[in-house]
């Protein structure tokens, strides 16, 4: 069976305004996350799927992102199969953070990725 390549993106390149879906647990998303990315735990995904389309409904790109990059590829694969346009973020939180990238918490302790 023949796979197209998954969508990817350096973390770079992702634009300010991009819908960034955050794949991460509950305690990496406390550590640090990009400002205004929409937060649903893989282990939460499906039954949370619905917050997802709505998000891409207004015909927005969805830049899926973990720590390094395994459960973005995953998620990202099973959005593209959904219809839905999705690019994973190669390197995840890591290389976001190595490019310079902002991180906020919700806490207002300084950001990491964990």
């Amino acid at each position: 069976m023949n796979f197209a390549p998954l969508p990817s993106v350096d973390a770079a390149a992702v634009p300010s305004d991009a819908l960034v879906l955050d794949v991460r647990e509950d305690d990496e998303w406390a550590a640090g996350h990009v400002e205004g990315a929409l937060h649903v735990p893989m282990s939460d995904f499906v039954a949370r799927f619905g917050e997802v389309t709505e998000a891409v409904s207004e015909g927005r790109k969805a830049y899926v992102m973990c720590r390094v990059g395994g459960r973005s590829a995953q998620v990202t694969q099973y959005l593209v199969r959904q219809g839905i346009d999705a690019v994973n973020v190669d390197g995840g939180m890591l290389a976001w953070d190595g490019a310079g990238r902002p991180m906020v918490t919700g806490s207002g302790t300084p950001a990491f990725v964990l």
